[in-house]
């Protein structure tokens, strides 16, 4: 049987099956009144012929795997068709056919390995998914069951499977280093292939791209959108399920599959195997030798150029909408689309046009993710928040600058360096306590319209070897893949001097320092490093910082514009009993983080009293500040106090 004319070639098979059961079988005329449904144009069998014909050729079926799927079709496409195969295949009722009789009627003897091997693991059918065995018994018992969506295929819809659904990305082409080479390999026929994406790069928008330049269409998948457990890891077995889903997707459709995330299926990408259209992976990772015998061409994605990330902005929200820091987000195509239309939904709903205000949020907001580390403010902190010294101030104002341009810089050259050097800026904040340092890492965090991914060294620092730097690997990632300004505050607890080495202990302290050396130069981020000791840092990290920003101890002028700053927050103070702040910048020679402590306090003294703050609240709380500092306070207007 050659299933070449649906239905047709499927019924004469039957009725020859039929007939070799001999005329005293019990079941022969329920059978033989199932097939004259069947063989009635009434039940619009032949309908599905165009769907088999399509399937047939996208997949390379030849005749015999073309006839076994037809089979497989006829207990799904008609009830009549059901009942036949049930009793055919020695059932009381309607039931799917089993393999001794799908080999049966298409002609292929059971007792052929040839003929068994195509319904095995390693057959077309199975491995691409368009047919599937279900039991535990021998093999000829075992029935042909038709997955849902071949089903639906076949009958005309072209409705992605639920699984895949959430798993879909919209394509959105871009013209990126690595286009050319992957359109290349494409036009020369190779079955894979695996585009390298780090962090920030545009791997999917090169391969849609790609796509475009040769004139073909594309399914976009995200293994990265599957669920995760509370340890952030995603289920093996889900994840195959995935690529599967997506790879019978594709064959269906006749498109390229792009499969984004794909170093999550590093584990089996013998998976891809079962795709019989070509495949762009895309990985955070570089292709691993062990994973397959052969090696597929590899590209390396290339970041979306300045000039382009300004196009699609535009074409996203508008020029109205775009200032320098949104255009020096580093984001990817697809991205850029999610947040403007996120964004002009949200002007929307408050019914005006969208604005820079209403992109910078809806670009935190992909950028956001749960847990304690990612630190946002309902209320940004600007550097007019900052009050420092002046060469202090210009030195942040320089950091905010050198990450906002630093895709200009980098696209006039390698200045960055080669050899593994990421593109990254990594910062160092030293000083007392107290004297801005944290306030100025949510300045430029905020001035960038990033979120700051503050390092928890509880989470971090673990008593296992090589667990450390496992944990800071992890920590460099997620504040790469969240497009977030990096902060490792009390520095020097991990970024300490390196020792000589007298016993192990040593030996794994210096590794933990070595290997953050490493992983600073090579980050794509940006990097903060605070600490109120910068001499207990090792010398080695200079190099690898392009800011070295000392925060010095106020003096009496930085002093008297922090508490005028401070207490300009109040919206009244009491005008019979003012602050003297001329006094309390000369007599207190604190920081600023004191100043904040002493102004909140007398403000919560004030409003238990439900009067406006005065002076007598002000020194009451200063003298409780600098109590629990330690020192006292000199001078007459203190005295009695």
């Amino acid at each position: 049987m050659v299933a070449a004319s649906w239905p047709d070639d499927v019924v004469a098979a039957l009725r020859d099956a039929l007939e070799r059961r001999g005329t005293s079988w019990s079941h022969r005329g329920e059978v033989a009144r199932a097939l004259d449904v069947l063989a009635d144009p009434a039940s619009r069998l032949a309908a599905l012929g165009p769907g088999l014909a399509d399937v047939r050729i996208a997949f390379s079926l030849d005749d015999d795997d073309a006839a076994l799927l037809a089979v497989a079709l006829l207990a799904e496409a008609h009830p009549a068709g059901h009942l036949a195969c049930g009793l055919l295949a020695g059932d009381e009722g309607a039931a799917r056919p089993t393999v001794a009789l799908a080999l049966e009627l298409a002609g292929l003897p059971a007792t052929s390995a040839r003929a068994r091997d195509r319904l095995g693991p390693l057959g077309l059918l199975r491995r691409t998914g368009l047919v599937e065995l279900d039991g535990a018994d021998v093999l000829l018992s075992r029935r042909l069951v038709l997955p849902d969506r071949v089903t639906a295929r076949l009958l005309g819809s072209h409705a992605a499977p639920a699984r895949l659904v959430p798993l879909l990305v919209e394509p959105v082409p871009a013209e990126v280093p690595g286009l050319a080479e992957v359109a290349a390999a494409l036009r020369a026929g190779e079955g894979l292939v695996w585009v390298h994406s780090p962090w920030g790069t545009a791997g999917a928008a090169l391969a849609v791209g790609a796509c475009r330049e040769l004139g073909v269409t594309c399914l976009v998948v995200d293994l990265e959108r599957l669920a995760v457990d509370a340890a952030g890891r995603r289920d093996p077995v889900e994840v195959t399920a995935a690529v599967r889903a997506a790879s019978l997707e594709a064959g269906l459709d006749g498109s390229v599959l792009v499969l984004v995330g794909a170093h999550l299926a590093g584990h089996d990408v013998r998976i891809f195997d079962g795709c019989v259209v070509p495949v762009v992976a895309v990985g955070r990772t570089a292709w691993d030798p062990r994973w397959h015998a052969t090696l597929p061409p590899a590209v390396l994605a290339g970041r979306l150029p300045v000039e382009q990330r300004a196009t699609a902005w535009e074409s996203a929200v508008g020029p109205e909408a775009l200032d320098r820091e949104v255009l020096a987000l580093r984001m990817t195509p697809e991205e850029i689309v999610a947040v403007g239309r996120r964004a002009r939904a949200d002007a929307r709903a408050a019914g005006r046009a969208v604005d820079v205000v209403d992109v910078r949020r809806s670009a935190r907001r992909l950028g956001g993710a749960g847990g304690s580390r990612v630190r946002t403010g309902t209320s940004p902190a600007t550097l007019d928040d900052l009050v420092l010294p002046e060469h202090t101030r210009r030195e942040v104002v320089r950091l905010v600058g050198w990450a906002r341009d630093r895709d200009e810089v980098l696209a006039l050259g390698d200045l960055h360096g080669k050899g593994g050097k990421g593109s990254g800026i990594c910062a160092l904040f030293s000083g007392s306590p107290g004297t801005g340092k944290t306030l100025a890492a949510h300045v430029v965090a905020d001035s960038l319209g990033m979120d700051l991914f503050q390092v928890d060294l509880s989470t971090v620092v673990d008593k296992y070897v090589g667990q450390t730097e496992k944990n800071l690997e992890r920590v460099f990632e997620q504040a790469e893949s969240l497009n977030a300004v990096l902060f490792f505050d009390e520095a020097d607890s991990l970024f300490g001097s390196r020792s000589a080495v007298n016993d192990s202990r040593d030996r794994y302290a210096n590794q933990e320092v070595a290997y953050l050396l490493q992983r600073m130069e090579a980050s794509e981020g940006i990097t903060i490093l605070a600490t109120n000791l910068r001499g207990n840092l090792d010398p080695a990290f200079a190099r690898r910082l392009h800011f070295m920003i000392h925060f010095p101890d106020p003096d009496v002028p930085t002093r008297e514009r922090l508490w005028r700053h401070h207490l300009a927050q109040l919206p009244s103070t009491d005008p019979a009993d003012p602050v003297d702040v001329e006094m309390l910048a000369r007599d207190l020679e604190i920081a600023g983080g004191d100043v904040r402590n002493i102004v909140l306090a007398a403000t919560y003294d004030a409003v238990a009293e439900q009067v406006d703050l005065g002076m007598r609240h002000v020194r009451g709380a200063a003298l409780r500040e600098m109590s629990k500092l330690g020192r006292r306070v000199s001078g007459s207007s203190w005295s009695g106090a």
